[in-house]
């Protein structure tokens, strides 16, 4: 596999990506306006995110970490027969387990609540056990679209995979904009239902598609198979692993709910934006690269292997960096004019605005460490190592826990502010405890492979360039008449990303001149 191909690869994923990350983006907008960051948003968005915990522990990353490696090796030995029946397997496997956990979480419901929101009481505790029972089958079928997801991503079929959840997104704001004359607490019922709905659509609309790549499929509990044993082996300490960063949010999130009316809205609003550079860039690259990493890596890394491995690894990074750098930056200078544009309409006023803003410059603090991380954790499991992630997650949620409760809980009180600010204080600890867990990552990755990352000389430039353009934007925004959040996200917008690129071009960075050839080819510049 060529670097030019990986690229490719890289290109399709993230235009899969940008599709749903838009309409999640317009999803949010809509929820903003009849919601708010009122207890009808904080309900939704809390409840939400416990039916997800079973999606992130069993689906895309897991899948990814533990399936793809093995499948993707069989369909390069061109054994067909074997890679089907590997993925039968893994599906009947999968619906064994996921049909008993949903029916023991609608049934655990209550207790979990205890857990992951002990700031929620009486009728607002109530209404959340609802909705999160509703939801918990839909993201039960939504581990089977990550089942999809491998069997597609492993043929290189990107596009349709990370593009899928824009249907989930579309049912909706569908649901939202047919029963938008009821009152909020009703409103979020129907949502609930909206988004199962979503969830179903979303398996069917891959399903066809993988049944084509899969002519042999057959639904079997088989356990015994050799393949299946090497998916199990990964797939416990991938399971754990996740489970462990899934906890680490949920501590965040638990903290929260007793940060008063508003708090979980504020961070769901924030980390729908936060995640947009992640899925783009970081999640765009890993996924794509581990199919090709994992055929690079084989059944043994020797010193040639290693080479291979960290030259793909190190033009990763390179990538990553030039595109996460100036979004971290945005998030610090310029989250006010991004907030508003998007989201500034209906309940969801200007003060919201700059509550999560403060909110997103916070999630800026570890940006760059958890896509730099997910690059990493995929260079781990292409090489079957599935163990020293785990040992640095563990690392990761010690730190999380006890730098959110220091910075939400008591800082707030230390400083005589309102305890909603407590939120900023958790998503900078968490990005705290990513930067962490990525020099751990590093370190057992250099002992693999010799050296990697990328130089200092190069993120000296890179955040001189998005320094240069904050700057530039900040006096566009001071002096632009007064506009619209739309107008002013435009003009202001547009001259950082246009001075970060003159910048980076000027400064010869790899990326910048690689991105701006194939535009000049594209018109017929060059």
């Amino acid at each position: 596999m060529t670097k030019e191909a990986g690229r490719g690869h890289a290109l399709l994923v993230g235009a899969g990506i940008l599709c749903s990350r838009l309409f999640g983006l317009v999803r949010q907008r809509v929820f903003s306006h009849y919601f708010g960051l009122s207890d009808a948003a904080d309900i939704f968005s809390a409840a939400l995110r416990v039916p997800n915990f079973l999606q992130n522990l069993f689906g895309e990353g897991v899948l990814s970490a533990s399936f793809i490696p093995v499948y993707a090796r069989l369909l390069a030995q061109h054994k067909q027969e074997e890679a089907d029946r590997l993925a039968g397997a893994i599906f009947a496997i999968l619906a064994l387990i996921i049909s008993v956990i949903v029916a023991v979480g609608v049934l655990a419901t209550p207790y979990l609540l205890w857990l992951i929101a002990p700031g929620y009481t009486g009728e607002k505790r109530e209404l959340t056990i609802l909705i999160v029972r509703i939801l918990f089958p839909g993201t039960g079928i939504l581990v089977w679209s990550a089942w999809c997801l491998g069997i597609l991503n492993s043929h290189h079929k990107f596009f349709l995979s990370y593009a899928a959840p824009v249907i989930w997104n579309v049912s909706m704001i569908a649901t939202m904009l047919l029963f938008r004359h009821l009152d909020a607490n009703r409103l979020i019922v129907y949502l609930a239902w909206g988004t199962v709905l979503g969830c179903l659509l979303q398996f069917l609309v891959q399903l066809g598609p993988v049944l084509k790549l899969v002519p042999n499929l057959r639904l079997r509990l088989d356990t015994k198979s050799l393949h299946v044993k090497q998916v199990g082996g990964s797939f416990t300490n991938v399971v754990i692993g996740r489970g462990v960063v899934q906890i680490s949010a949920f501590v965040d999130q638990a903290i929260a709910t007793l940060l008063g009316s508003g708090a979980i809205a504020g961070m769901t609003t924030a980390s729908s934006i936060n995640l947009l550079p992640v899925s783009l860039f970081g999640m765009a690259i890993s996924a794509s690269e581990l199919p090709t990493l994992s055929r690079m890596a084989g059944d043994h890394v020797d010193e040639e292997v290693a080479a291979k491995l960290s030259t793909r690894l190190n033009n990763g990074l390179e990538r990553i960096a030039f595109f996460i750098v100036p979004s971290a930056m945005a998030f610090f200078a310029l989250g006010n004019v991004i907030v508003a544009a998007l989201y500034q309409s209906g309940a969801f006023t200007a003060k919201d605005s700059y509550y999560v803003w403060a909110i997103l410059a916070g999630s800026g603090v570890g940006l760059l460490a958890s896509t730099f991380g997910r690059l990493y954790s995929s260079t781990y499991y292409a090489m079957r190592d599935t163990r020293t992630p785990l040992r640095f997650a563990l690392v990761r949620l010690a730190f999380t826990a006890v730098l959110g409760l220091a910075s939400a809980l008591i800082m707030p009180k230390a400083l005589g502010i309102s305890m909603q600010w407590g939120a900023v204080g958790l998503t900078a600890s968490a990005g705290v405890a990513g930067w962490i867990e990525f020099h751990l990552l590093r370190r057992g990755m250099n002992k693999k492979l010799g050296a990697t990352g990328i130089p200092l000389s190069l993120m000296a430039k890179l955040w001189t360039a998005a320094g240069v353009a904050a700057c530039a934007a900040g006096v566009v925004e001071h002096y632009l008449p007064a506009a619209g959040p739309i107008v002013t996200a435009v003009f202001v917008l547009a001259t950082y990303g246009v001075i970060y690129f003159a910048v980076t071009f000027m400064l010869r960075i790899r990326t910048c001149t690689d991105v701006v050839g194939k535009l000049l080819r594209r018109v017929g510049l060059r």
